[in-house]
C-alpha cells in the first residue's frame, strides 16, 4: 500500500493543492468583504438579498470547509478582513456610489471566474476529497450564477450580445 492509498483524508496534500486551498480561502474571505461593500451600495432589495444569501450559503461554508482542511494539515490560514459596518445608502455621494446594474455585472463576472478557477483547482488535485470539494464550490457558484442571470433578465439589466435570429423560416 502506497502513500496515496486508502482514505484520501490521510494522504498528504501536494504543493499545488496547498496553494490552491490557501488562495481560494484568501480570495473567498476578500469576496465576503467585497460583497458587504456591494450590499451597502445597492438599493435593490432583491440584489441585496441575493448578495447576503451568497455570503451565508456559499462563501462562509466554503471558508469553514477550507479552513478545516488547512488547519488539519498544519497550514496557517490567511486572516479575516474586518466586518464591514452597514452604511446608509443615502449618505454615499451619487458619484461614488456603485449602481445596482454595475454590482450585478461585477458579481456575474466574479461568479464566472470562480467557476473557471474551481475547475482548474479541481483538475490539479490528486486527493479525491479536495477535488470534489472544489467541484462542489463550482456547482454552488453555477447555481448562484443562474439565479443572478434570471434576476438580471427580469429587471432588464442584462444587455445581450447580438442575437442570431433565424428569419429564413418565418
Amino acid at each position: 500500500m502506497g502513500i496515496l492509498s486508502g482514505n484520501p483524508k490521510d494522504e498528504p496534500l501536494h504543493y499545488g493543492e496547498v496553494y490552491g486551498l490557501w488562495s481560494h480561502l484568501a480570495t473567498t474571505k476578500a469576496g465576503v468583504d467585497t460583497y458587504q461593500v456591494y450590499i451597502n451600495h445597492t438599493g435593490d432589495e432583491d440584489l441585496r438579498s441575493f448578495l447576503k444569501q451568497v455570503i451565508e450559503t456559499s462563501m462562509k461554508p466554503a471558508i469553514k470547509e477550507v479552513e478545516e482542511v488547512l488547519i488539519h494539515n498544519d497550514i496557517a490560514v490567511p486572516p479575516n478582513p474586518a466586518e464591514r459596518p452597514e452604511a446608509d445608502l443615502e449618505k454615499i455621494p451619487p458619484g461614488a456610489r456603485l449602481q445596482d446594474v454595475q454590482i450585478a455585472y461585477i458579481v456575474a463576472a466574479e461568479i464566472a471566474a470562480g467557476i473557471t478557477g474551481n475547475a482548474a483547482l479541481m483538475a490539479q488535485c490528486i486527493r479525491e476529497d479536495i477535488g470534489l470539494m472544489f467541484a462542489g464550490f463550482g456547482a454552488k457558484k453555477a447555481k448562484d450564477g443562474a439565479q443572478l442571470l434570471q434576476m438580471m433578465k427580469t429587471k432588464g439589466w442584462l444587455v445581450p450580445p447580438p442575437l442570431h435570429l433565424d428569419t429564413k423560416h418565418q
